[in-house]
């Protein structure tokens, strides 16, 4: 099995692939001022085994184009889709963010949560504009500084990791730079990272190194993990994800 075909077995198990909570998925389409009644057309990229698109789903009345390279993610998300009765409202959709197949104008949100990275924030926001209706809105969620300053290891372990990393104010720049009127920000609690995310990824190691063999490759994959995880719980104040909401200027 290869790096890749083992993150997919490891995040699969999880309930999600990242950082985030059902709660702060309401909150950011509340400070969206969703209109939850209205038909709405929704492209959730990089939806994972589909926390988000789930809710969306629950909560708006949408058709929701749930976007992932892997399916199987998606496999996970069809059959949870289907426990809840939300099959009408999600059609999954396996392809790479960088060669969407979407038409000019054909969506009321585009909704990206923890995944923008894969593209980089910059060329997602620029690339998904073309897919927005006039007025149409944009919700992500990205990793970011919250201090103007940061001890030397954190910074330097984040700018190899995604060197896009900054300020708010800079992403905001970006999306105003992008067509784009930002109208909403907040930032994820340390739950969202801590009981949403790392505990869950923990408790899954045991049965992940047991159904790999234990083989040098999956312990290499925890060890890493483990590490993001130690870093987190030392440096956690001076970094999170930021959940920036903006308009497309028509």
């Amino acid at each position: 099995m290869d790096e890749l075909q083992l993150l997919a077995d490891l995040y699969k198990a999880i309930p999600r692939q990242g950082p985030g909570g059902d709660a702060e998925t309401e909150k950011a389409l509340n400070l969206a001022a969703i209109d939850r009644n209205a038909p709405l057309k929704i492209a959730d990229i990089g939806c994972g085994t589909g926390a988000s698109t789930l809710i969306l789903a629950r909560l708006l009345n949408a058709c929701i184009t749930a976007v992932d390279f892997l399916q199987d993610f998606l496999d996970v998300l069809e059959s949870k889709a289907e426990i809840q009765r939300l099959s009408n409202k999600v059609t999954p959709l396996c392809c790479s963010m960088e060669s969407l197949p979407f038409s000019e104008q054909e969506f009321d949100i585009i909704w990206s949560e923890g995944a923008i990275y894969n593209i980089g924030f910059k060329k997602g926001i620029s690339d998904w504009h073309e897919y927005l209706k006039p007025n149409g809105l944009l919700v992500v969620s990205e990793i970011t500084w919250m201090t103007n300053t940061r001890p030397v290891t954190i910074q330097n372990h984040w700018e190899n990791e995604y060197p896009e990393i900054d300020v708010a104010s800079s992403k905001m720049s970006i999306l105003e730079q992008n067509g784009y009127s930002p109208i909403g920000y907040f930032v994820l609690p340390e739950h969202c990272w801590v009981e949403n995310f790392y505990r869950p990824l923990q408790d899954s190691f045991t049965d992940f190194l047991k159904r790999n063999g234990h083989s040098p490759e999956a312990r290499a994959i925890v060890e890493a993990e483990n590490k993001e995880i130690e870093l987190y719980e030392k440096y956690k104040s001076y970094y999170s994800y930021g959940v920036y909401i903006a308009r497309k200027l028509d």
